[in-house]
C-alpha cells in the first residue's frame, strides 16, 4: 500500500498515512480538526534494480542499472581478512 502525505491547509499540520489507492481522502486535520486536509504530492522512494522490463524497456542510449553498474566488490575473506570462526 503506498503512503500519502497530507497538509493542512489551515494550521500547516503535516502527516503521512497508509492507505489502499481506492481509499478515500483524508479530510479532518487531526492538529485543528478542520476540513482542510490537503494530500501533497511526492516522489516514490523505491529505486527498480536489476534485470527484467525496466532495464530492457525504458532504458536508453546504453545506460545502464544500478546493479550492473560495473563496480564488483571483493569480497573480504579473498583478501585475507575473514571474520575468526570458532570451530568449538
Amino acid at each position: 500500500m503506498p503512503i500519502y502525505e497530507y497538509e493542512c491547509q489551515s494550521c500547516g499540520h503535516e502527516l503521512e498515512k497508509i492507505q489502499r489507492m481506492s481509499d478515500e481522502h483524508l479530510k479532518d486535520c487531526p492538529g485543528c480538526g478542520k476540513p482542510e486536509l490537503r494530500r501533497k504530492v511526492s516522489a516514490a522512494g523505491f529505486r527498480l534494480k536489476g534485470g527484467g522490463w525496466y532495464e530492457t524497456d525504458f532504458k536508453k542510449n546504453g545506460k545502464k542499472n544500478v546493479a550492473d553498474s560495473g563496480s564488483k566488490a571483493t569480497p573480504p575473506c579473498a583478501t585475507g581478512s575473514c571474520p575468526a570462526t570458532n570451530s568449538d
